[in-house]
């Protein structure tokens, strides 16, 4: 399938078709393939997480959030290039399992974006009441 894309510098534009697939396809898989798991056999109590098609930024934020808690020990992401996926290194001490400490703090990170938005909603209809008056 082909898409018509404006190509164009200065006053004047030209169209060309180009075969690009759709940009949704850059970044939507499956949920089974998002994340895949695989133990790390050269450090104990630690995992790989490859995260696939996804940004850099993503990658940090995830390692900084998994460096919060007690039980990681150490926490580490590297994207081997850029059309490559991104690689989270997550040990932990023996009595906490990776996987766990992953998912934990997923799930706190989306608990802290739920405020941050939620926040951000209430500060715009604030700053729109105001205005209005």
């Amino acid at each position: 399938m082909y898409r018509c894309v404006r190509v164009g510098f200065g006053g004047g534009c030209s169209s060309r078709m180009i075969n690009a697939p759709p940009t949704v396809k850059s970044f939507s898989l499956f949920q089974s393939e998002k994340i895949t798991i695989n133990k790390d056999t050269k450090v104990p109590d630690a995992c790989l997480f490859t995260i696939n098609k996804d940004s850099h930024t993503l990658g940090n934020v995830i390692k900084s959030q998994l460096l919060l808690g007690p039980p990681v020990l150490f926490a580490g992401h590297k994207v081997p290039y850029l059309l490559q996926h991104k690689i989270i290194c997550v040990q932990t001490t023996p009595d906490y399992s990776p996987q766990g400490a992953f998912t934990r703090r997923i799930i706190d990170l989306i608990s802290k974006l739920i405020l941050w938005e939620e926040r951000f909603q209430a500060a715009i209809k604030e700053k729109q009441e105001g205005s209005e008056q």
